[in-house]
């Protein structure tokens, strides 16, 4: 049983002044891992206790759930997400929270997007254990036979999140064999993503549904979902709306489209040759940039290591992929990087926050970086204007729909990320006070907003109102995180550990590459 640790930092007056945990303080302490062992004479509505308790009462003992009521199972990316904040808290339950999702990993390298918990009853969630039919219907591709899972994958943030976790207590890390244990693991999930999953042939991996992009719901989909023929509503029991509103959620128009689309997945035994990716596979920004920022967070973990070799591998690998993916999916006219359907061959012609996730790539060249700050800023996402958090879809867009899920509303990964993106491109250019600047209104924005909605789900981008689930799992985790700042690192060499060159700081591509303005 993996047991508790004291919480790393006190509340204090300040909201960004936590001293980062020391060895001792983050030790293993004895007692049960269901506890968390932390001060509660400190102010008891500062944000680290009511995150600290929000991420308390979600912990099931081996992982941590997003919403008790609206998802209760583990999720990948929550999962991730969620463990950069635990490890503030307790290293070592981060840790397990990692190993956990990792332990459900298929053979073919694939993580799951949800690993159910088999205590949960099957009609508290759909698609549940009996759709998805891992065990059996992803046999061929070796998912596993002790637990049940979906078969579709979600962003890969984890080596990243691994490597923040690991260096919140180093000490803490190397006794209990972290890294050792979870590279090989990391390896094999991005190799899956760069191989089977580069549908394009162009060095970027395909999402071959919305749920695997995780923006469900953005309206970058519409084109593509137009094409797949929808599964009668009847057909199915949607219970994410016995917990949020209906007009909050996807329509039961476009679930029908999710649901023929996993179901026709499914039925392929979760194969990816490219006869069965079918009418939906798109590259798509975020993700891609997730990868490759990971594969920098893998080159950190290499050295670690001692193995320089695959460091060195690795930081090449996102080096050309992020050659791969400004090639792809920049748009000079449309001043952020767009979605490409593969099935048409064109990209899709709406801003989404996905395209300015990028951000989080210390070798974007400079123009494109100034470019992408730009639309943040200007009418489009109106950060530091009219928009309190920045919207996961652009404010003049068509669609846009400021309460519907991934149509409007603002989300606290999508922040957190653009934040520390913006801390990466200003330690690239500490001459440049505008990326510090934003990066403090975007902290000071997840600071106030998480814990005054009772950490909603997403936020109605204009007014700040919470929406869908409350405590949820990633909002605690992100704010706490940025509440503290425990490896002293919101940018350039993580952990102490030099970088071993930016992907474009060869800036032999001074020049703004234009990508393809079929838009």
């Amino acid at each position: 049983m993996d047991p508790s640790t004291r919480l790393a930092a006190r509340p204090s007056a300040s909201p960004t002044a936590h001293p980062p945990p020391s060895a001792e303080r983050c030790r293993e302490q004895p007692g049960p891992a269901r506890h968390f062992a932390y001060d509660r004479t400190g102010d008891a509505g500062s944000l680290h206790v009511t995150a600290a308790r929000v991420l308390e009462g979600n912990w099931t003992g081996t992982s941590t759930v997003p919403s008790r009521s609206l998802y209760p199972h583990q999720w990948s990316w929550d999962s991730a997400f969620i463990a950069v904040g635990l490890r503030h808290l307790s290293p070592a339950r981060a840790q397990t929270e990692l190993r956990t999702l990792l332990d459900a990993q298929w053979g073919d390298g694939r993580l799951p997007h949800i690993v159910f918990n088999p205590a949960v009853p099957l009609d508290s969630y759909f698609p549940s254990p009996d759709f998805w039919r891992s065990s059996r219907a992803g046999r061929a591709r070796g998912a596993p036979i002790a637990v049940e899972t979906s078969g579709l994958v979600q962003p890969p943030v984890h080596a990243l999140a691994a490597w923040l976790v690991h260096c919140a207590d180093p000490e803490l890390s190397r006794a209990r064999g972290f890294l050792p244990a979870l590279r090989p693991r990391l390896t094999a999930w991005h190799r899956y993503l760069r191989g089977a999953r580069d549908a394009g042939g162009h060095g970027l991996a395909a999402v071959l549904h919305p749920w695997e992009q995780g923006m469900d719901n953005s309206p970058c989909w519409d084109a593509a979902l137009a094409r797949v023929e929808p599964v009668d509503a009847a057909a199915f029991r949607r219970a994410d709306l016995d917990h949020g509103a209906a007009r909050s959620r996807p329509t039961d128009l476009d679930y029908g489209r999710y649901v023929r689309l996993a179901a026709d997945y499914r039925d392929g035994q979760y194969a990816d040759t490219a006869r069965d990716f079918g009418a939906f596979a798109l590259e798509d920004p975020a993700f891609n940039a997730l990868l490759l920022a990971s594969e920098h967070a893998l080159a950190r973990i290499a050295h670690a290591l001692g193995d320089l070799d695959e460091a060195r591998a690795c930081e090449e690998r996102a080096r050309q992929g992020t050659r791969a993916l400004v090639a792809r999916l920049w748009s000079p006219r449309a001043g952020i990087f767009l979605c490409r359907d593969l099935v048409s061959g064109t990209l899709v012609g709406q801003r989404s926050v996905a395209g300015l996730v990028p951000l989080i790539l210390p070798g974007l060249p400079e123009q494109v970086t100034d470019a992408l700050v730009g639309t943040l800023g200007g009418p489009h996402f109106a950060l530091g204007g009219a928009a309190r958090l920045v919207p996961s879809y652009d404010l003049t867009g068509p669609a846009f729909d400021a309460r519907r899920y991934w149509r409007g509303p603002a989300w606290f990964n999508t922040a957190w990320l653009l934040e520390r993106g913006l801390r990466v491109q200003a330690a690239r250019r500490p001459s440049d006070g505008g990326f510090t600047a934003l990066a403090d209104t975007l902290g000071h924005a997840v600071r106030t907003l998480a814990p005054a909605t009772g950490f909603a789900e997403y936020v109605d981008p204009y007014t700040g109102e919470g929406l869908g689930a409350r405590g949820f799992g990633w909002t605690a985790a992100l704010a706490l995180d940025l509440l503290h700042d425990a490896s002293g690192d919101r940018g350039g060499g993580l952990c102490g550990v030099p970088p071993h060159g930016d992907a474009a700081d060869d800036d032999k591509d001074k020049k703004d590459k234009d990508g393809d303005e079929d838009t």
